[in-house]
């Protein structure tokens, strides 16, 4: 069986550990039973970019009130509600006092948020994309930060959605036009012998 990423690659690059942030997307207890069989390649997948002292930036979706709702509440019949626990990050992720939190109210990690303002202040050029759910947040987030001129590297296991058909559909697009497809291993075998390019 070939690599996650072979399938869909169009363009091949690694990223550059100097450059790049490791964006972990809404790992959070809503999301429990989706994210719980990626969490291996998602703690391994963090684990390889603090060794390669890449800072580590999760986003939380929540919603403190109507005026926050956007279209969330209308498409899904509800939201997620900031102060429950739904909307807590799984302890599994092991967030870190020292790691970035991005608290968002929409698909995007970019709108109405300081991410990129965060990003740019780093000196990150590049953004690495892993979490849930992958055809909406994580989709939009990596779409979004190709717009604002970020090279995008977006994990092929260390995201997961509700099944096979969207998380295809999501590889076959943004490889196509918006990020360079990776895996766990690719990663590792990247920052190991620093192969940037």
């Amino acid at each position: 069986m070939g690599r996650s990423y072979e399938k869909y690659e169009i363009r091949r690059r690694n990223p550059d550990p100097e450059n790049a942030a490791l964006v972990v997307v809404d790992m959070q207890v809503y999301f429990k039973e989706m994210a719980t069989p990626i969490l291996p390649a998602i703690r391994r997948t963090i684990e390889s970019c603090r060794a390669q002292n890449i800072p580590v930036v999760y986003t939380r979706h929540s919603h403190k009130d109507p005026s926050d709702y956007g279209m969330q509440e209308e498409w899904w019949n509800s939201v997620i509600r900031d102060g429950t626990p739904e909307a807590e990050l799984m302890p599994e992720v092991d967030k870190r006092a020292t790691d970035k939190l991005v608290h968002k109210h929409t698909y995007s990690g970019f709108y109405d948020t300081d991410l990129e303002q965060y990003l740019r202040e780093q000196g990150k050029s590049e953004v690495i994309i892993t979490g849930v759910v992958t055809n909406l947040c994580c989709e939009t987030t990596a779409r979004d930060a190709f717009n604002r001129g970020f090279r995008v590297f977006f994990s092929t296991d260390a995201t997961a959605t509700e099944n096979e058909d969207f998380h295809e559909s999501t590889l076959k697009n943004l490889a196509y036009g918006f990020a360079y497809l990776v895996d766990c291993q690719r990663l590792e075998d990247a920052f190991t012998v620093k192969n940037i390019a």
